[in-house]
């Protein structure tokens, strides 16, 4: 028996996919499909969120050095505001590295409730529903292979 994807809910072999204890023998299964919801606003706005708080930082800092400029006082002041401002821009660095992971991960995970069916018996059936785009994307890669893997081969006559 191959194994094409397992974690604690799904289990996808080279004779059956086990969801949630519920096992569905390859051979019961005629058709495989998926279903993708709408976006969700959470997962958008909390990419915005980090978006602002990427810029941020650097924007502060331009307008700090737009008011040391705008300002016009002395040498000592425009050096000690426009040093504060670079200051304020540099401080985006460290936490770019963080920002940018999170925001890898959320484009990794998707914004979208993706469900995956199929026809077992006749009837239809939902197989996972999850907003995780990469699992998703794992488990139906999964259940394909071992769908074409258990097809039986053409035999050639000569």
């Amino acid at each position: 028996m191959i194994t094409y994807y397992d974690d604690r809910s799904i289990q996808v072999t080279s004779s059956a996919v086990r969801v949630d204890g519920r096992t569905f023998p390859l051979a019961e299964i005629s058709a495989v499909w998926h279903r993708r919801g709408s976006r969700s606003w959470r997962v958008l706005a909390g990419r915005g969120a980090i978006g602002a708080a990427l810029t941020g930082p650097l924007v502060a800092a331009g307008l700090g050095i737009a008011l040391a400029l705008w300002l016009d006082r002395s040498a000592t002041v425009t050096i000690a505001i426009v040093g504060a401002s670079v200051l304020v821009g540099l401080a985006v660095g460290p936490v770019a590295d963080f920002l940018f992971e999170h925001l890898d991960r959320s484009y990794a995970r998707g914004s979208r409730q993706l469900e995956m069916w199929a026809r077992w018996r006749g009837q239809s059936i939902r197989l996972l529903s999850t907003g995780d785009a990469l699992r998703f994307g794992q488990v139906y890669r999964a259940v394909q292979r071992a769908v074409e893997a258990g097809q039986p081969v053409p035999h050639r006559h000569r």
